[in-house]
């Protein structure tokens, strides 16, 4: 992803000025439809790697697909929300084929299953605080009930399967399902006073295994608040050590491996790393609740590129939580504070792109920090 380095504390007024000059050119042309444009990363001349496709906020989504340009005209136009918006968005996962999206609301306790091939919506309830959610093989939803202190098992169908749990469970949050493992890594952010900051690791009938990380701390294995998990096709997993400011990776035994990410607002570094999720070329996405961005990341560690930045216009996030990265490099990023999923897609990438020189740079500017100031976080919610 070579010459993506970002443009520093600009950006945001230069998002701004490129979809005001996006609108206006719009109103100067004739009012036919013709080709949709789209908000990308990194900004022309350079190529685009991100693409911004929609926004998905309530059953609308499954059968009409806004276009950027319509989108910009609803929010200058003073566009409402819906009766039955998502409010809390906390946990996003998609299904193999790209046709099926669950996101997890925490605030109206439901699942809500979009399913596009088949235009059909509905939601799962009631729940209590769901946060992360996972799919196995058959598509088997898994939610983290945050106020049960466990996961729900549902089929295709929204039949429940079974619940769990554990006693030593205080504050689950993220999930993730190892399918060539058959294992279930469910992270406990656990509390101010606690020393259970670990990720517990389940088979998928629900037997507890044992878990990562040495309890409470900074050192490497080690947690402060940590919140999602993500792993990739050889097993290895992936923690967002949230109150560190790091992504710790682990292997398939649990042992440490690596972390990436310090606090700061440079280029690769982070305020309150959130969701994580890995494309079909390996790279590691990183959505910041803090810096409002997501920001892509090499097998190595390597920061290649960032998209997003803080703010309301489509495309843009506020807190962002959860992301999730379907086989077909489709990317949902769940924005808390407006209230939608954002979904990007990668684009002109190739597997040798996550090793450009591009990677080595250390730039001193922002990596897409807006110059807005930040709202107040706790470690388990945006």
């Amino acid at each position: 992803m070579t010459g993506l380095k970002p443009t520093g504390r600009g950006l945001a007024g230069a998002l701004l000025i490129f979809l005001a000059g996006v609108l206006l050119a719009g109103c100067a042309t004739a009012p036919e439809k013709t080709a949709q444009t789209r908000l990308v990363w990194p900004p022309p001349p350079q190529q685009a790697r991100i693409k911004f496709i929609r926004s998905i906020s309530s059953e609308d989504a499954v059968g009409h697909d806004t276009t950027f340009s319509e989108h910009i005209v609803n929010f200058l136009g003073g566009e409402k929300p819906k009766q039955g918006q998502m409010v809390e968005p906390m946990g996003v996962v998609a299904s193999d084929d790209g046709q099926r999206l669950y996101v997890s609301d925490f605030s109206r306790s439901q699942v809500y299953v979009f399913d596009f091939g088949n235009r059909k919506f509905h939601a799962i309830e009631p729940l209590h605080r769901p946060v992360g959610v996972a799919l196995d093989a058959d598509e088997n939803l898994y939610v983290v009930e945050q106020e049960l202190k466990g996961v729900s098992v549902y089929d295709r169908t929204g039949k429940k399967l079974r619940f769990i749990t554990d006693d030593s469970i205080e504050r689950p949050t993220g999930i993730a399902v190892d399918r060539k493992a058959g294992k279930l890594y469910v992270v406990d952010t656990g509390h101010t006073k606690s020393k259970e900051h670990t990720v517990k690791i389940f088979d998928l009938e629900g037997k507890l295994l044992g878990h990562l990380g040495q309890g409470k701390g900074a050192a490497p294995g080690e947690f402060l608040f940590p919140t999602y998990v993500a792993v990739d096709a050889n097993s290895n997993v992936y923690v967002t050590d949230t109150l560190n400011s790091r992504v710790q990776k682990f292997d398939p035994d649990g042992n440490y491996l690596m972390s990436f990410g310090k606090r700061g607002n440079g280029w690769g570094m982070f305020d309150k790393p959130k969701g994580v999720a890995l494309d079909s070329f390996g790279n590691v996405y990183v959505a910041d609740s803090g810096w409002s961005n997501v920001q892509i990341f090499n097998q190595k560690g390597e920061v290649l590129l960032f998209f997003g930045g803080r703010g309301p216009l489509p495309g843009m996030l506020k807190n962002a939580t959860a992301v999730a990265i379907d086989p077909q490099n489709d990317i949902f990023v769940a924005d808390y504070i407006n209230h939608r999923i954002e979904q990007y897609k990668l684009v002109n990438t190739t597997a040798a792109d996550s090793f450009s020189a591009a990677a080595d740079e250390t730039g001193t500017d922002a990596a897409g920090v807006s110059t807005g100031g930040k709202d107040e976080m706790n470690s388990a919610r945006p």
